[in-house]
């Protein structure tokens, strides 16, 4: 069973703490971690891109010269594809580029992140996150204490305004409540920060 040293925010050993296997001790399957990931990206995007067809084209009604006796080819309208600022054959149009993911595969997803940073030792958790103010340098003075460098993210069990205010100008932290957190941030960060009451939390909602 897995197990993990519990830090106060000066960086002191206070407690140590066993956590559960199928949540923290399991193989990471990266697969699930690419299809999470995937869909949250393609949610993402907008699908808003669109042309206009021939049809949809303003103008363009009259045949613009004769059909024999010119020497030119033959036109039908000055709006069909071929011409200058004439529609477009096969343009994009306004689609959803949502990809479905089972429940199941973005739980998996989350715990083969949680594991494979426990396992890397750059999983921190510590008694409790409480600044007493929303001044950056508070929390940076308990990032120095941590004693952590590259991307970090601080997971907070609810919103909590001294700490999200204290987070926004610090570069490479981001402070995200649990329920907001998604599986991309969680690739994108090297350590993650998290109080104990948080590791609970996951392990009643991912051991289920």
């Amino acid at each position: 069973m897995p197990s993990v040293v519990v830090l106060n925010q000066l960086g002191e050993e206070v407690n140590k703490v066993e956590l559960n296997d199928d949540v923290f001790g399991i193989e990471p399957n990266k697969q699930a971690v690419f299809e999470a990931v995937n869909a949250e990206r393609a949610a993402m995007r907008q699908g808003t891109h669109k042309t206009k067809k021939r049809k949809e084209v303003s103008g363009g009604g009259r045949k613009p010269w004769r059909q024999k006796g010119t020497g030119r080819a033959r036109q039908g309208s000055i709006r069909a594809p071929q011409w200058k600022g004439g529609g477009v054959v096969f343009g994009p149009v306004p689609r959803s580029y949502r990809i479905k993911v089972n429940k199941k595969v973005v739980k998996l997803a989350i715990k083969s992140l949680l594991s494979e940073r426990l396992q890397n030792q750059r999983f921190i958790v510590l008694d409790k996150i409480e600044l007493p103010d929303f001044k950056t340098k508070s929390l940076v003075q308990v990032m120095n204490n941590l004693k952590l460098d590259g991307k970090i993210i601080v997971v907070s069990p609810e919103y909590d305004f001294n700490l999200f205010t204290a987070g926004r100008n610090i570069p490479n932290v981001l402070v995200q409540t649990k329920d907001h957190l998604s599986v991309y941030q969680l690739t994108d960060a090297d350590y993650y920060v998290m109080p104990l009451t948080v590791v609970k939390q996951y392990e009643e909602e991912l051991s289920q």
